[in-house]
């Protein structure tokens, strides 16, 4: 009996080559406490270039939310694309679901692959994780990129009706789909312009499900329930790197006035642009803006790349 043909897993067999043809290497590490973290990593690493973690948010893995992005800044930067804990292969055992442990995972990876300074961006959750890293590891972070994410959210907010879905379990099921229903549903709350979701045949998003959504169902829809949990505008670090926040101006997920809230937080040292017509997914709506302003920012306005004068050797990091 031949094997039922999976769109999504031919389109991430896609993904994998491209990732492969620009100069990506899949790198597995073991962190030696019951977490285990995958990571794209440069097969050449080149001096002349600044190194760029790109940090993804909820849904599928790395390679689905950067995939249509790598060839464009793979010419510009060293890349590392991890896979966060309990996304495409990286997973743990312990207990911790806040973005500080998430943050601390990544950074081991990054101190494992010899990177002593880069500059980050993060997508949606990936921006929480992303906010964190930059506020533990000040000496490593040079740049940050917060793509809509609500990072300066407080947990009064879900009662005060600031977000489309103010019950937190009610988000986690979206945020986490199980169902066609659901994902037509999470797609109806990050598109800006009203797609034909309608006519997508239950088989497509059934296949999408089963291949991106069924592992570490509850351990994903317990990051969810962590962000709000106890969270106030006071206890948030304020970060001093130049930061770059990107919103789309009709995000039903993270709303724009958590853009502008953050921007008033950290002050000068902060830009916040707003991309029009776009929801909270502008990195598919608007691909060629988003590049713009990444590529303005993280490049145009970098000074002169300062090498390393050495490198710390690599621990527990193997190709597969």
């Amino acid at each position: 009996m031949s094997k039922r043909f999976s769109f999504t897993k031919t389109k991430n067999k896609c993904y994998r080559s491209a990732f492969n043809k620009s100069g990506l290497r899949s790198t597995v590490t073991d962190l030696k406490d019951g977490t285990v973290m995958h990571c794209w990593a440069p097969k050449e690493p080149k001096e002349s270039k600044p190194n760029l973690l790109l940090i993804h948010g909820l849904g599928a893995n790395a390679m689905w939310q950067w995939g249509d992005m790598v060839r464009h800044l793979a010419p510009l930067f060293n890349l590392y694309i991890p896979d966060l804990v309990f996304f495409g292969e990286s997973y743990t055992s312990r207990p911790e679901r806040a973005e500080w442990f998430q943050a601390q995972c990544v950074m081991r990876v990054i101190e494992a692959l010899s990177v002593r300074r880069l500059s980050l961006v993060g997508l949606s959750y990936g921006g929480f994780v992303g906010y964190s890293l930059a506020a533990q590891y000040r000496e490593v972070v040079e740049r940050v990129v917060i793509c809509c994410a609500g990072v300066c959210m407080e947990e009064k907010d879900l009662r005060e009706g600031l977000f489309a879905v103010s019950d937190l379990e009610e988000a986690a099921r979206i945020l986490v789909p199980q169902t066609p229903r659901r994902l037509k549903e999470l797609m109806g709350y990050t598109f800006f312009r009203p797609l034909p979701f309608g006519l997508l045949p239950s088989c497509l998003l059934n296949d999408f499900i089963h291949a991106m959504c069924t592992e570490y169902v509850e351990e994903k829809r317990d990051l969810v329930r962590s962000i709000p949990k106890n969270r106030k505008l006071s206890d948030l670090t304020k970060i001093h790197q130049p930061t770059l926040i990107i919103w789309g101006e009709h995000d039903k997920v993270f709303p724009l006035e958590l853009g502008h809230r953050l921007k008033r937080y950290l002050g000068e040292n902060a830009q916040l642009v707003v991309i029009k017509n776009a929801g909270h997914v502008f990195n598919i709506e608007k691909p060629k803006e988003f590049y713009k302003h990444l590529k303005t920012f993280l490049i145009d306005k970098q000074p002169p790349l300062i090498s390393p004068s050495s490198e710390t050797p690599q621990n527990h990091t193997n190709d597969t």
